[in-house]
């Protein structure tokens, strides 16, 4: 298994955030990534009470509006495949899924029995720009991001992995850090990920300055301003 600037304690760390605040946190530590790297689009969450989720990307394609051409045996093959790609990781993982038909969601490969499949296998969720079905009945705990509720398989198959992927606008690569919840989806840079609790204690500073003046019944345009300045210089 490959080698890692950080172990499965960090990751588990950083479950205690939401996604919108380790964006934040980028912003401080990586602040040539503030444009890009993040779901782009509203997504479906199927458990919003859930913790976020944090791991190693395992990416693959799928398609179903049609069948896929190929013998039945290979399509199992491609299938069987991917379990052991997703089952093959040294520390917890998240399924990035990409949908590449024209229309994506037409087949749904997240139900009931995959959300089980892939919780066995170790993976936390999945985000997918792909459909989702059986609400009520996906494993406990683990939590799906998708693009769109839909009732049927279709012709759901998986056409690849380990390849880049882009879901929403967000490209992701083998092994690349996913931290994921109701909001969307953000990349953490490998050797960003032990910087997040720094920069977010950091970025929690800087705000309480602002969101205590908003409390304040003297608050002021003019106390803004101070405000404001008090937290840039907070370091």
């Amino acid at each position: 298994m490959a080698e890692h600037p950080f172990t499965r304690e960090d990751l588990e760390a950083l479950r205690q955030w939401d996604t919108p605040t380790i964006c934040n946190a980028l912003e401080l530590v990586v602040p040539q990534r503030r444009g890009h790297g993040f779901t782009v689009r509203p997504m479906v969450c199927a458990d919003p009470s859930l913790p976020p989720v944090c791991g190693l990307a395992r990416t693959g394609t799928i398609r179903a509006a049609q069948p896929s051409g190929r013998p039945r045996e290979t399509d199992r093959a491609v299938r069987l495949g991917w379990y052991d790609y997703v089952a093959k990781a040294s520390l917890p993982t998240v399924v990035v899924l990409q949908d590449l038909d024209d229309t994506p969601g037409t087949g749904a490969f997240w139900g009931e029995v995959h959300s089980a499949v892939h919780k066995a296998l170790g993976a936390q969720g999945v985000v997918t720009n792909g459909s989702i079905r059986d609400l009520d009945m996906l494993a406990p705990g683990f939590q799906l991001i998708a693009g769109v509720v839909n009732p049927s398989h279709a012709y759901v198959h998986m056409v690849a992995y380990g390849q880049e992927v882009a879901v929403h606008g967000m490209h992701v690569a083998h092994e690349d850090v996913i931290h994921a919840d109701r909001h969307g989806a953000v990349v953490i840079p490998h050797d960003a990920v032990r910087k997040i609790p720094a920069a977010i204690e950091l970025g929690a500073r800087r705000e309480k300055v602002i969101l205590d003046l908003c409390k304040d019944p003297e608050f002021s345009v003019a106390k803004l301003r101070e405000a404001i300045a008090k937290a840039d210089e907070i370091h």
